[in-house]
């Protein structure tokens, strides 16, 4: 597909690195393509960032017909860029439009859309220790009607922010609360798809946790209210014992690529990885008796985040003296090295742009 590239007349200072923070400062341009049910994609584009116009009986703004990605573009030490794993995020997010009945994009077109885009975005890749270029591809329908129906319209979009680290912690270990009340999803819903519902509803949990002093909350499984399930922004993985535990993907968690990459890793270096049931019962148990030796979370937006702490019910619990542990390390390093590429990309997941 052609792709008409419209320059912006006047290009922004590229900020700081220092300043980035997470999502705040946007690049010069953005990618936009449309969708028809009767004509497919087309108009593919990429025009000066601006705002956006809908129209006020669009689809998306009634009935939440909207799912997003992202990814991180990174500048190697000779200057090159180069994204982790793209094609795992063009995969999820044509099973999360299949879940919100919105239209999946051949592979090899967004492949395309992507890495043009970032060609012509590459110079606002920082390249300051820990930060990167966030890339935030987005879809929703637009029919300009308020009926409840299949979308017949929708519109693809990619923008991207120069960005530092998630967490204000950094790699430091962050607190978590188990959350008890509120549950994120539930299994036949769209907890496995990547969409704006998921993460509104979890933000009254989340408020409730910042204001006791804790990063996050972990949620418990929708049904039960007894399983762990994920962390608000990631997946979760807790070393018990010898073993590497993860909550297995029920159809109520986000088949995360971090998480994907940490469990392949972990294998590689022989560790026993578990993706199985892991209640709360147990959790607690493992920190009482001393065997839960490190937990942590993990996503594209903080790579891998130690825990340290953990709350359940009012009661605290330290985890490895509130320290980032061993493997934990070992797996920052690792994802971390493969990315900026420091270290050689032995599972081919770099593609250079």
């Amino acid at each position: 597909m052609e792709i008409k590239i419209t320059k912006a007349p006047v290009l922004k200072e590229k900020p700081d690195s220092s300043t980035l923070g997470f999502g705040k400062i946007f690049t010069d341009h953005m990618f936009m393509m449309d969708w028809n049910s009767e004509k497919g994609w087309y108009n593919a584009r990429i025009v000066p960032f601006e705002n956006l116009s809908i129209h006020p009986a669009s689809t998306v703004l009634h009935y939440g017909s909207e799912i997003f990605e992202g990814l991180k573009a990174y500048r190697r030490a000779d200057g090159k860029v180069q994204l982790f794993r793209p094609i795992e995020n063009i995969r999820r997010m044509n099973n999360s439009a299949e879940r919100l009945c919105l239209p999946q994009i051949p592979e090899d077109l967004a492949m395309e859309v992507l890495t043009t885009f970032v060609d012509l975005e590459q110079d606002w890749t920082p390249s300051a220790e820990g930060t990167s270029l966030y890339l935030r591809p987005f879809m929703f329908g637009n029919d300009e009607s308020l009926g409840v129906h299949a979308v017949h319209n929708a519109t693809y979009v990619i923008i991207a922010s120069p960005v530092g680290s998630y967490y204000k912690e950094g790699i430091n270990p962050v607190k978590i609360m188990i959350e008890d009340e509120d549950v994120r999803a539930v299994r036949g819903g769209t907890g496995y798809a990547k969409c704006g519902g998921n993460y509104a509803a979890s933000n009254r949990a989340g408020e409730r946790a910042a204001q006791k002093g804790y990063a996050q909350v972990l949620w418990l499984d929708g049904v039960e209210r007894k399983y762990i399930e994920e962390v608000g922004a990631m997946n979760v993985m807790f070393k018990i014992g010898d073993e590497i535990v993860t909550p297995m993907l029920s159809g109520s968690i986000l088949p995360g690529i971090t998480r994907k990459s940490c469990i392949e890793v972990l294998k590689d270096k022989g560790f026993k990885v578990s993706e199985r049931l892991l209640s709360v019962d147990e959790l607690g148990e493992a920190l009482q008796n001393g065997t839960l030796k490190e937990a942590w979370g993990c996503g594209t937006a903080a790579v891998v985040s130690p825990i340290g702490e953990l709350c359940y019910k009012d009661v605290k619990y330290t985890i490895n003296n509130g320290e980032i542990g061993e493997t934990t390390q070992m797996l920052y390093d690792t994802l971390t090295g493969i990315q900026w590429g420091k270290i050689e990309d032995t599972y081919g997941w770099t593609k250079e742009i």
